[in-house]
């Protein structure tokens, strides 16, 4: 096997770190999740290590908190579109006729509004809950993920291997699920990582705009609305959170596009 790259390295220990934050943070965590334990925009110190927040709140605290609300929320959003536009997509390649035309021409509809614009609405109807977070996001980014699938699956549909599955009589879920997915695996596997990222950057912009994860539950795009009062003053508790995003924005690319590079290198040794 060849040696993981160092890109790839670094995006495997930060995502990994992210992870191992997101799922034990009752037991990381220093402070509780909304306990103030000492005054406004308190500097970096040994107590604090990152200094508080707004409230008076241990930031750090807040940051492990925030990192399970996020990628939990963001996760179950991402399986959601990929689980809905991976399914409809290769439905609709293999079926095609009115059912393709009908779906494509929904999805150009949704697509045609812009997705935050579209969340906002719906959102600020609906409750902010957050399964109807889960479900708004999951819904408005499985768009994206149909139009890849229905892609790659259109091509794969016309190839040798599965018009011999269908002289064989095989149905139409043997086709998509045995014939269709294992070979679209490569490009889906790129695009998990970037639709995982995109909903965290969604998820973030919500709850900054106010519509996202409601208090006292702690996300990171909320965090950064709580204390970007205190960048006029030089305070850097909104820059934390933000760069918490980039970071794992950055860690989980690098891991795609490494298990992609993989994936494809595999594929032309068989060749």
């Amino acid at each position: 096997m060849k040696r993981i790259p160092l890109g790839a390295l670094l995006g495997l220990f930060f995502t990994a770190l992210f992870l191992i934050a997101a799922i034990f943070a009752q037991w990381i965590a220093p402070f509780g999740l909304g306990e103030i334990v000492g005054n406004v925009w308190e500097p970096a110190s040994a107590q604090y290590w990152l200094g508080t927040d707004n409230l008076g709140r241990d930031l750090l605290s807040r940051i492990i908190y925030g990192a399970q609300t996020t990628i939990f929320i963001a996760v179950l959003a991402t399986a959601l579109s990929f689980s809905l536009g991976s399914i409809l997509g290769f439905t609709a390649a293999v079926v095609g006729g009115w059912f393709d035309t009908l779906m494509s021409r929904f999805v150009d509809l949704l697509m045609a509004i812009p997705t935050l614009i579209f969340g906002l609405v719906v959102l600020s109807v609906l409750p902010s809950t957050l399964v109807t977070l889960i479900l708004v996001m999951g819904i408005l980014d499985s768009t994206r993920v149909y139009r890849l699938s229905r892609a790659v699956a259109a091509d794969i549909n016309v190839m040798d291997f599965v018009e011999a599955a269908k002289l064989r009589g095989e149905g139409r879920g043997w086709i998509i699920f045995r014939e269709i997915l294992p070979n679209a695996l490569s490009p889906l596997v790129s695009e998990l990582g970037l639709r995982f990222i995109y909903a965290v950057l969604f998820l973030s912009a919500l709850s900054f705009l106010g519509l996202g994860v409601q208090p006292p539950a702690a996300d990171w795009g909320g965090m950064v609305k709580e204390n970007k009062d205190g960048i006029v003053f030089g305070i850097p508790a909104a820059l934390i959170p933000a760069a918490a995003i980039a970071a794992l924005a950055i860690s989980v690319n690098l891991v795609a596009d490494w298990i992609l590079n993989r994936t494809t290198s595999l594929k032309g040794g068989r060749a």
